[in-house]
């Protein structure tokens, strides 16, 4: 009885003296807190594959390089949790080029399953989220407003999700995508990247593909942009393309952009297609668009600016009404786009509808 009593008593001590003592060393995701004035970067290089980066409401002026797969930058939400440009640009990369958030791997030691989410990018002077090397970045309910060059880039990636973004009045595109911004090159395979269901309200152009395959547009709200959608190839093979655009509602993008070196000005375009191949157009809406640019209209086949053709792209089962100067614009020399079940009025050529 005694030394049960005994044991008993050695066993009830080592468990207090565990409870009061030193914390055990904590597994798993850990969240990391931060809140305005504090510095987001050092969180994000405090953090492990798995964790959080949690920033409260208000606004953060710091530029964030993240090079940690499997982290999430989330914030309270877009228009609580603002990230805007500091006053002194800091010492990494990312502050230097202009940029509010980068997401950067290496061609061999890519970014994975990294998310940044529910918070607002606003007045860079180049990007607001700039990401290169990654696989299965995730962008969702992020705005990136008025910065200078894209609202939100990703180059040399794959399997990228952009769901539920607003970008709005970003000096180029709302939400660009590219296989490289350095060199001309073949389009690379994005192996099924998805942008979908996001706002693009005021930039040059709300969504560029340039130099990529098989992916996905769909459901995005386009509006007073100067162009809603660019698919863009050029003559180093394989041309963009085997991708779709799809279920978009693409209204009235007249806003003026004058030209630029490989561009002529921009006004009154829905979708473009120029120097892409097999690319299927299908169910959007595509609306009152007026312009005089040789890219204006609905949507708009146009032979690439280096003299590439636009071939086998499928235009078929679209809503179009009120563009100017035509429903549907097919200005390439290639025989073998087509246009079928659509319902519009004008085409140039004539027959298209």
């Amino acid at each position: 009885m005694i030394k049960r009593h005994l044991a008993y008593l050695a066993c009830t001590t080592a468990l207090v003296g565990s409870a009061i003592g030193a914390a055990p060393p904590v597994d798993g995701p850990r969240t990391h807190l931060v809140r305005p004035g504090e510095s987001i970067q050092q969180a994000v290089d405090t953090a492990k594959p798995g964790d959080t980066v949690l920033l409260t409401s208000g606004t953060f002026r710091e530029s964030v390089r993240v090079t940690t797969s499997r982290l999430t930058l989330r914030g309270m939400g877009a228009g609580r949790t603002v990230i805007a440009p500091p006053a002194k640009k800091a010492a990494n990369g990312c502050a230097q080029a202009g940029n509010g958030i980068c997401v950067e791997g290496t061609p061999s030691r890519p970014v994975e399953r990294t998310a940044v989410t529910s918070l607002t990018l606003s007045g860079f002077a180049k990007n607001g989220l700039w990401a290169t090397d990654t696989d299965r970045l995730t962008v969702r309910r992020v705005t990136a407003e008025s910065n200078g060059q894209w609202g939100i880039a990703q180059q040399r990636s794959v399997r990228g999700v952009f769901t539920y973004n607003t970008a709005r009045g970003n000096g180029d595109a709302g939400v660009f995508l590219a296989n490289t911004v350095t060199a001309e090159g073949g389009a690379t395979d994005s192996l099924g990247a998805v942008v979908a269901r996001n706002r693009l309200e005021g930039n040059r152009v709300g969504v560029t593909v340039r130099r990529l395959r098989n992916l996905t547009v769909a459901y995005n709200d386009a509006t007073a942009n100067c162009a809603a959608v660019f698919v863009v190839g050029d003559e180093t093979p394989p041309r963009a393309g085997a991708l779709t655009v799809r279920h978009n509602r693409i209204v009235a993008n007249n806003k003026y952009c004058p030209k630029t070196p490989r561009l002529p000005f921009l006004q009154g375009s829905g979708i473009v297609l120029t120097g892409a191949e097999d690319t299927l157009v299908t169910r959007n809406l595509i609306t009152d668009h007026k312009g005089a640019s040789p890219l204006s209209g609905g949507v708009v086949i146009f032979k690439s600016m280096v003299g590439v053709r636009s071939e086998r792209n499928r235009i078929t089962g679209n809503t179009l009404r009120n563009n100017s100067p035509a429903d549907l614009v097919d200005t390439d020399t290639a025989k073998n786009n087509t246009f079928r079940d659509n319902t519009c009025t004008v085409s140039r050529p004539a027959g298209l509808c």
